[in-house]
């Protein structure tokens, strides 16, 4: 099993491999999901990647974001240069961009993130079957449904197992998209789950902020035992004794032991693990949302017992009863309580009775969120750790010959490197003392300022023969730089492909602006089967579906179950209509019945389209409501239909956790923007914003290369549904067009 560690800069890269790190996973600067994080330039990428290759170490580049159509364009020099110096895999969310990348550069291995949100063994294997060499699980699975994935798929896997949670499933959380403009899915969220919430009760708290996940060697073992190929670790924003800490963590109980985690020591807000044994209903950590650190005990006054041991320069922040923080000081005096006085000491151990003076008023929590004591360990640690790869040496002597040194390399896919080389002077008898064994090893393996350690050496030598150290020198020099360049060579590719065959821009429709004019007039409308204008609906009953064929709103498709795993789409539903599917399991077993592909599948280029193309049972797809406008207009005509959302109280995160008991319950942040909490019938939460996106009033006066129009209703009353169905009539009504006209970050 590999341990797949996180990047954000190169201290982060360099504490990962000293951590044990097989394979670091880093962005490029502007690209990414984590595009906040510092990420590298192209040319500080190639240095980490010869530095990481010498010591077979592989590297991924994350492009793990939706991407527009221009965007593969203006990346594409970039990674055909590090393409061509031996990047070892891109990790992608974008369908369209997985194409794009197979099609220009067929060699570069491609791994699909946790973004894409694929769950189930069918969807995995036709990844597969597309090209991907692996998936990277979403978090949301329990072990069952991991091992049952394993079990019927061959393509590596690879699973979380620790680090940041998003609440959400990853890849379909749209909170920060739709109420601020910055994406989740265009790696720039703004986190809203980590704020603080409100309801009609009065009640406050971090209602959407989930602990961190941490799993233990239990689990790890249990991963190995099902045969996962890789864990990965999050934090590419981390601080490097993070790093350090959590891969060192892992790498240790790969080798069998049993350590002490410190991860918590340098980032904590509470850990968890939260499905692994099925779905943990303490994931939430309501009280606080960002890193506080650990508590250090019970406070009565000013008078500390401690639940940990405590140092002098360890950093304190004072919290009142909400958890809100008062102000924070360091430790520069400990004073320990014996019998009945107080001594002064360096450190107070665990459970020991602590004097603190100015605490300030209201504190009822101490925490400490810096730790001295572990940042010098660690710092020491990595100031006097170096990673190098073992080789092997052959030295040949003869006399009258020129001295040779065979010099050999294993790569981790067991592929060999090795080299040759001859000294500049031919070797002679000794003329007072030879030259031993012992002294050329001595020489040979003095290679410590370099990517090497010697693992092991054969002399092979004549007797009685003087070989000058400097000769020696020399040689090893030459061969350890020769070996170096061999094995870089062997990464690099000489051919980087192709440029994206881009086929003839076709004409976008022609669509006629068309208003209705009165109720009758709506209704003809959609009795016509060759109407420029496609009008539909989504609906999440019997109820809605029926009051809307009133108004003869002929397709009506059933919500689908989204995106939980292990359940396909909804079976009550007109058979004259397509299914609404929301992953790509059910495209795939629904191959005999025509298919309408949800938003929540983060369409927004063609390419992607194109991709989906390849299933003969998709009639349509709608477009993400991420996308504006104006990029609608770009992607133009395509084989399947397009559609886009009219009217939607957009569904901002689907997650796992039953938020509250409550089937239904709205919350408000600070800035007063309204969500409403669904619990459905999987125990399963859905976010839902209360203002509704609505475009009704001129959406068929834009222009745009769509060929159907939806009205999607979810726990609208018949009262809403009427309001909408009469602006369509009247086009005189509320207006939020969302991102379609501002665009996303």
């Amino acid at each position: 099993m590999k341990i797949v560690a996180p990047a954000g800069n190169k201290d982060r890269f360099y504490a990962a491999i000293k951590g044990g790190a097989h394979e670091i996973y880093m962005g490029l600067k502007g690209f990414g999901a984590r595009r906040n994080a510092e990420n590298f330039t192209v040319d500080e990428l190639i240095e980490v990647l010869n530095y990481a290759h010498l010591r077979n170490i592989r590297i991924f580049l994350t492009l793990n974001t939706i991407m527009y159509r221009r965007e593969m364009d203006f990346i594409y020099e970039n990674l055909k240069k590090l393409y061509m110096g031996g990047l070892d895999a891109v990790i992608v969310q974008d369908l369209g961009f997985a194409k794009y990348i197979r099609e220009c550069f067929p060699n570069l291995e491609i791994h699909g993130s946790t973004q894409m949100t694929i769950g189930d063994y069918e969807e995995i294997n036709y990844l597969e079957t597309i090209g991907f060499k692996r998936v990277v699980l979403p978090r949301e699975l329990s072990f069952d449904e991991i091992k049952n994935i394993r079990k019927n798929a061959k393509i590596e896997l690879e699973v979380f197992v620790s680090g940041a949670l998003c609440v959400s499933y990853s890849g379909n959380c749209y909170m920060s998209s739709f109420i601020g403009g910055r994406s989740g899915n265009r790696g720039l969220c703004a986190q809203p789950c980590r704020k603080l919430y409100h309801d009609d009760n009065g009640n406050k708290g971090y209602f959407l902020s989930p602990k961190d996940q941490l799993f233990s060697h239990e689990e790890i073992n249990k991963l190995i035992e099902i045969g996962i190929d890789s864990i990965k670790i999050e934090g590419r924003m981390k601080d490097v004794n993070y790093v350090y800490e959590t891969v060192n963590y892992y790498s240790e109980i790969l080798r069998g032991k049993t350590p002490q985690e410190k991860t918590s020591k340098f980032f904590n807000r509470g850990y968890t693990i939260p499905y692994f044994y099925g779905v943990n209903k303490n994931i939430i950590n309501r009280n606080y949302s960002f890193h506080m650190g650990e508590n250090l005990g019970k406070l009565n006054n000013n008078l500390l017992t401690t639940s940990t041991d405590i140092t002098l320069g360890d950093g304190l922040i004072f919290l009142d009863k909400n958890y809100d923080k008062i102000n924070g000081t360091y430790i520069n005096k400990i004073q320990v309580k014996t019998r009945d006085k107080f001594s002064e000491k360096q450190k107070a151990l665990k459970g020991e009775v602590v004097l603190l003076n100015n605490i300030p008023k209201n504190t009822r929590y101490i925490f400490r969120n810096f730790s001295k004591k572990n940042i010098i360990e660690t710092q020491k640690v990595l100031n006097n750790l170096e990673i190098k790869s073992k080789i092997y040496m052959e030295f040949y002597g003869k006399k009258n010959n020129f001295p040779r040194l065979y010099l050999e390399y294993m790569k981790n896919t067991n592929e060999k490197i090795s080299c040759e080389i001859l000294g500049n002077n031919k070797l002679e008898d000794a003329k007072s003392k030879n030259t031993t064994k012992e002294e050329i090893t001595l020489k040979l393996s003095e290679i410590g300022n370099t990517s090497f350690c010697l693992n092991k050496i054969k002399i092979d030598i004549d007797e009685n023969l003087f070989i000058p150290l400097s000769l020696l020198k020399n040689i090893k020099r030459d061969g350890i730089k020769l070996l170096e360049e061999k094995i870089l060579e062997s990464y690099k590719r000489e051919s980087y492909g192709k440029s994206y065959k881009k086929k003839e821009t076709e004409k976008p429709n022609n669509l006629y602006n068309k208003k209705y004019n009165s109720e009758k007039e709506l209704k003809k409308n959609n009795e016509k089967e060759n109407s420029y204008i496609i009008i539909s609906a989504v609906v999440s009953n019997e109820r809605q579906k029926k009051l809307l064929e009133k108004y003869n709103i002929k397709k009506i498709y059933y919500k689908s179950n989204h995106i939980k795993f292990n359940s396909n789409s909804s079976s009550n539903r007109d058979k004259s209509s397509p299914i609404l599917v929301s992953k790509l399991k059910d495209i795939i077993i629904n191959k005999n019945e025509k298919v309408i592909v949800n938003w929540n599948m983060n369409i927004i280029n063609k390419l992607t389209i194109e991709a989906l193309e390849d299933f003969s049972n998709i009639e349509t797809v709608i477009l993400s409501p991420e996308i504006s406008f104006e990029d609608i207009k770009t992607i133009g005509e395509t084989k399947v239909n397009k559609a886009i959302l009219i009217y939607s109280k957009l569904l901002a995160m689907y997650t796992e956790v039953p938020i509250f008991d409550d089937d239904k319950k709205i919350i408000r942040n600070s800035e007063g923007d309204e969500f409403s909490i669904h619990k459905n019938g999987y125990n399963n939460s859905e976010i839902y914003i209360e203002k509704p996106l609505n475009i009704i009033n001129d959406f068929d006066k834009l222009g745009l290369p769509i060929d159907e129009y939806i009205l999607e209703f979810n726990a609208e009353t018949e009262e809403e549904i009427i309001k909408i169905i009469k602006q369509l009539e009247n086009r005189n009504g509320s207006y939020n067009s969302y991102n379609y006209k501002r665009g996303v970050y």
